[in-house]
């Protein structure tokens, strides 16, 4: 059927996959991917992507689940939903049975190889059956960047700078490179090489002396900075997270067997910390650097002994989480600790008795059951979280693209800010009560959380935003992308 229009759509129902020629997109439609509320379809729909390092075992595990499961939820076609002018202009059934001869005959003979050949080569873009991965034509636009640094050929996972001059980053993607590069022009000072999976986590030593790489199969390396040499390396299990000790040489991750792992580099000295027979899915060093807060698959979370080796705290059951955790961070004295899932909730912790004293859950979610152990919530997620240094807020971003204040004085909300697209990370300014947020759609946000206004957002990326970091004055924000680029963008505000 050529050109036809939708509402002639009826006589073409099918049971399988159909190929839809929409405008000039060309693209697979699975079942299940219209008419469903489910987040596996959500996070198809906003770019079925591998997001950073905490995504990557969610988003495969969602995607297995909604195509087990797409034969038995398939909607009918006229639930098809269609924009503007946008008509079918070609529906083809997928896998129809063994051809009969005498048609493939047919079919040969009224090929026109000339005439198709002149259009191939007329047609520079060409068709393409999966758009690039990651890449969202509709978020290019106008570039608010200073710098673009484009050596990396894949994603790109994780974003960090150097802690003591703010002058150096390190980015780590898909394509299994990582690389050291100066700020100012986006000049490349040394390739971290050696690794064979997507560079997921990436960071500076405290004092800039030591940068960290790790990949997605558990292969850590050490670099010296100066002499852009590897120092040390070490396999562990697959990685989950990754961070360095905010006082000493001393680096910590999690891997996906339970362990918390934390070496003296380059000795290479190593302890253990045991968890539950789940992946420890994020940590955080507290700020006194004698104690760390893990989460894990199961729900419960850990505040560990680092000298000790041994729990001081552990929450599990209704004191924990009812699904894995996502994000964990603390205040900047250490007194208070926030955690995030996939059940939705963020719950403030004290890191002194290791009791509950807080839980947070967007309005928009309030009537949601309860979610079974290991379950997740179909409609939303906690994806990052923060505490203002000067005054008692704190932040929290979701899938569903809002941005939560909470006054945890009162502990209520205090304002909700949404995003077009669900929110990757945030980040809170030093001194003052600005939070500054990434998501899906590619734009960096800055909001004034008193007023819950939006200050500014700066543009340039192609595709969805994976990770982002701050300098210690504000005055930049590194980004890295779905578009296989990491940007760097001045940020200017008239209130300062």
């Amino acid at each position: 059927m050529i050109g036809g229009p939708a509402s002639q759509l009826q006589p073409l129902l099918v049971e399988r996959p159909s190929l839809f020629l929409l405008g000039r997109c060309l693209r697979l439609l699975p079942p299940g991917r219209r008419g469903s509320s489910s987040a596996s379809s959500r996070r198809a729909d906003s770019g079925r992507r591998l997001g950073p390092e905490k995504w990557i075992g969610r988003l495969l595990r969602m995607e297995s689940e909604s195509e087990s499961g797409a034969a038995a939820d398939t909607p009918p076609l006229e639930t098809l939903s269609f924009h503007g002018d946008e008509e079918i202009i070609e529906v083809v059934e997928l896998d129809p049975g063994p051809p009969d001869p005498d048609d493939l005959a047919q079919e040969m003979e009224d090929v026109d190889f000339e005439e198709e050949e002149e259009e191939e080569e007329g047609n520079e873009e060409g068709w393409v059956l999966e758009p690039q991965e990651g890449v969202v034509g509709s978020m290019e636009g106008p570039d608010d960047s200073e710098v673009t640094f484009a050596l990396h050929s894949a994603s790109v996972f994780c974003v960090s700078l150097d802690p003591k001059t703010n002058t150096l980053a390190v980015t780590g993607g898909e394509d299994d490179k990582a690389f050291v590069w100066r700020l100012s022009d986006g000049e490349l000072l040394f390739e971290c090489a050696g690794h064979k999976d997507s560079v997921t986590c990436a960071g500076f030593s405290h004092d800039s002396t030591l940068v960290a790489t790790g990949d997605m199969s558990g292969l850590l390396k050490v670099w010296q900075v100066d002499t852009k040499e590897e120092v040390w390396s070490f396999e562990a299990g697959d990685l989950e997270w990754m961070e360095w000790h905010p006082r000493a040489p001393v680096l910590l991750a999690g891997t996906a067997d339970g362990n918390t792992w934390m070496w003296k580099v380059p000795s290479g000295d190593c302890k253990t910390f045991q968890g539950p027979n789940c992946p420890a899915t994020c940590g955080r060093v507290l700020p006194d650097g004698k104690r760390a807060v893990v989460g894990y698959e199961d729900g419960t979370i850990r505040i560990w002994d680092l000298k000790q080796g041994s729990p001081i705290h552990v929450l599990k059951g209704t004191e924990g989480h009812q699904g894995p955790l996502t994000c964990v961070a603390t205040n900047q004295d250490g007194s208070l600790i926030l955690t995030g899932s996939v059940d939705c909730q963020a719950k403030l912790v004290s890191a002194t008795t290791g009791k509950v004293v807080g839980v947070f859950r967007p309005e928009t979610v309030a009537s949601q059951p309860s979610l079974g152990e290991g379950e997740e919530s179909e409609s939303n997620s906690v994806e990052s979280l923060g505490f203002c240094s000067v005054m008692p807020l704190a932040a929290v971003g979701y899938l569903d693209g809002t941005l939560a204040i909470y006054d945890l004085s009162t502990q209520t909300l205090r304002h909700q800010c949404q995003h077009q697209s669900g929110i990757v990370q945030l980040l809170w300014e030093a001194g003052t009560a600005v939070v500054y947020t990434c998501s899906l759609d590619g734009i960096v946000r800055l909001w004034d959380a008193r007023t819950g206004r939006l200050l500014t957002d700066y543009r340039g990326h192609a595709a969805e935003i994976l990770d982002f970091a701050l300098s210690k004055d504000a005055s930049l924000v590194v980004t890295t992308s779905g578009d296989h680029k990491a940007k760097v963008f001045c940020v200017q505000r008239p209130d300062r």
